[in-house]
């Protein structure tokens, strides 16, 4: 972590102004908090600061408002479930910049919490305006950045505020800052790559960037299908974006050039609708019939991926390897999981994991909590894959 400022080279912070920007984008229903993973995830940092006495001014956005204040984006409702999860009283502002702001902010004792309102109720959050930057900036001595999950967005809270204070990652950045190193920058070799999910039109510079990255990658899903029928296999009516066999072609291509070995299946669970318990039989690749749709990788396959999972210190993972959410077709994906999270626990493979459905993959493979790693992050977690500079994170570099 020598390439980041963290909170270890912040120095004391009793009596400071801390601005903490945090995800607090969580699910809510009716008001109320249905998933605090978010807000969990983030409290370690929280109470850190609070107990060395920062003044703990939290920042974060809520929805998509658009630059408009909007009741149904307010953070309000979310005070009550931080302060559970904290173990201490959370203020609240009714504004994040102006007098509602500053008062808030000039009222707060050593060890104490406040959370801003909505970013995003801003239009200058998110064109990053200067004079936005410097409005919020005006109530802090320090910046932290605690948001991995919008560190792909060049944002006021996000990146312009790093410019304007003594800037620093908190533990949970820190954490995702530390797996990405050891997933892809600085890796343990040999180095295996998961990539499942729908479609390959959403992850082609996924792709290119990791077959000059790592050593095996595994292409599962859907997308699959659409490799398979670039090398001349039938894959029925399975989903399968055909228009892009010749960009799947080169993408072959460019692994052979850089030496990494594509893993796709050789087997497949197939059925005649996509529903959970469709009748379904497993088959050679090269034998999908005209009418069947390709839901799950077969068993065959499972056991060349774990066999390459084995052969390698270093795994990064991200989608499922079938329909996951509709039952058998997720026993591909819970076996693979499986096997990587038992090679993890046995201390022989270091595995990190992110993006999309792969967290719901996972924990519906009971293997939510034994990976090296598994970022919440999302679309940060993606760029991060794809080789694409995140300016909340460059923001961050020690210089």
């Amino acid at each position: 972590m020598t390439a980041f400022r963290t909170l270890d080279d912040a120095g004391p912070l009793r009596s400071k102004r801390v601005l903490l920007r945090v995800d607090l984008n969580v699910p809510m229903e009716e008001g109320r908090v249905t998933d605090a993973t978010r807000i969990e995830r983030v409290v370690p940092t929280i109470r850190e600061i609070a107990d060395q006495g920062g003044r703990v001014v939290l920042l974060a956005h809520f929805g998509r408002p658009k630059g408009k204040p909007d009741p149904k984006d307010s953070l309000k409702p979310v005070v009550e479930t931080l302060s559970r999860h904290l173990g201490r009283p959370v203020a609240f502002a009714a504004d994040c910049v102006g007098e509602a702001a500053s008062s808030a902010v000039a009222a707060l004792k050593d060890g104490e919490v406040l959370l801003l309102e909505n970013t995003r109720y801003h239009p200058g959050e998110e064109t990053n305006d200067p004079a936005f930057t410097d409005a919020l900036a005006a109530n802090g001595d320090v910046y932290v950045n605690e948001a991995f999950s919008a560190a792909h967005r060049a944002h006021a809270s996000t990146e312009g505020l790093a410019h304007r204070l003594p800037a620093y990652a908190g533990r949970l950045m820190q954490a995702e800052l530390d797996a990405l190193t050891k997933g892809l920058e600085a890796p343990s070799r040999p180095v295996i790559a998961l990539v499942g999910g729908a479609k390959v039109s959403s992850k082609i510079d996924l792709l290119q960037n990791l077959v000059s990255k790592v050593d095996m990658l595994v292409i599962g899903g859907g997308m699959a299908n659409t490799f398979l029928h670039a090398q001349g296999k039938p894959v029925g009516k399975s989903l399968c974006e055909r228009d892009l066999a010749e960009t799947a072609k080169r993408i072959l291509d460019a692994a052979r050039t850089a030496r990494c070995r594509i893993i796709l299946p050789v087997d497949a669970v197939v059925a005649s609708e996509f529903r959970a318990n469709a009748p379904h039989e497993t088959v050679s690749v090269d034998a999908v019939q005209e009418g069947g749709m390709i839901l799950d990788a077969g068993p065959r396959s499972v056991a060349e991926i774990d066999a390459a999972i084995d052969g390698a210190a270093t795994l990064v993972w991200n989608g499922p390897l079938g329909a996951f959410e509709l039952q058998p077709f997720d026993a591909a994906t819970v076996a693979a999981a499986r096997h990587a999270a038992e090679r993890t626990k046995a201390g022989k493979l270091v595995s990190v994991a992110g993006g999309g459905d792969t967290v719901a993959a996972l924990n519906h493979a009971g293997v939510g909590e034994d990976f090296s790693y598994i970022s919440t992050a999302g679309g940060a977690f993606l760029e991060w894959l794809e080789g694409k500079e995140l300016p909340g994170v460059e923001a961050l570099r020690a210089k």
